[in-house]
């Protein structure tokens, strides 16, 4: 699949699949192309960031727009920017609907931004428009594409308890792993974060991925197994788990 991703300011990872680090949070996003669907993986953290993000893609891909979003986990930089892809089918870990829908959760997604440093205008009205999962994930579900099938998998609890990876099978495996997994810096564990079970989510990625595969975290560069393996190994310690 001839894509000029650089071109866009985009890093190809393998055929069909690329991702951009996003300015401010240096969130990840992540494209999967296939012969009759576009997946994004999250969707920025405003509505004029996904915005952004939906003129980039249909530049990148001729003019077709995204048919399927999958979001890692719901917090703001991550899920803001999704009501800017209409007819998109959204899919997430199971609970993240609700949690998407509630507004006491939203009302607390928009204090979030706006303590981070979000306009609170814009936070105010991504949280007004923000778009629920329609399709939940409670073990591991298969997308077709087309000429191309990809996993979603919802490997936490962990960072939050609505983690949802997403991989990308071709000659070398692509898995994005949310913010199970930092490169940029220390593993971030809020208040709805699960520390006793993020390394076993993170040994789950590993048995998806394999040994060979790119894996993509929600902040950082590009990493192997073996970082995520150390990463597992360091919240374990961090958080007293056997």
């Amino acid at each position: 699949m001839d894509v000029d991703w650089e071109a866009y300011g985009w890093e190809r990872l393998a055929d069909g699949v690329g991702r951009r680090r996003l300015p401010g949070w240096d969130a990840t996003v992540g494209l999967v192309l296939g012969s009759r669907g576009v997946l994004l993986y999250d969707t920025g953290s405003s509505l004029a960031e996904g915005a952004e993000l939906r003129t980039q893609i249909k530049g990148l891909t001729g003019g077709r727009r995204v048919t399927h979003i999958a979001l890692g986990h719901p917090h703001f930089d991550h899920v803001f920017g999704t009501a800017a892809f209409a007819g998109a089918e959204v899919f997430g870990a199971v609970g993240s609907d609700q949690l998407l829908s509630r507004a006491r959760d939203r009302e607390a997604l928009r204090t979030d931004a706006v303590r981070h440093g979000l306009d609170p205008v814009a936070a105010a009205e991504a949280a007004d428009v923000l778009v629920a999962p329609r399709h939940v994930v409670s073990g591991e579900w298969t997308l077709d594409l087309g000429d191309r099938q990809v996993l979603l998998a919802n490997v936490g609890p962990g960072h939050t308890g609505h983690d949802l990876a997403l991989c990308a099978p071709g000659s070398r495996e692509v898995v994005f792993c949310g913010d199970l997994v930092e490169e940029s810096g220390e593993p971030q564990a809020g208040p709805d974060a699960v520390p006793s079970r993020w390394p076993d989510a993170l040994d789950r990625l590993l048995s998806l991925g394999g040994e060979q595969a790119a894996y993509v975290p929600g902040h950082g560069a590009v990493v192997d197994a073996a970082f995520v393996r150390g990463q597992r190994d360091e919240l374990a310690r961090r958080f007293g788990v056997a």
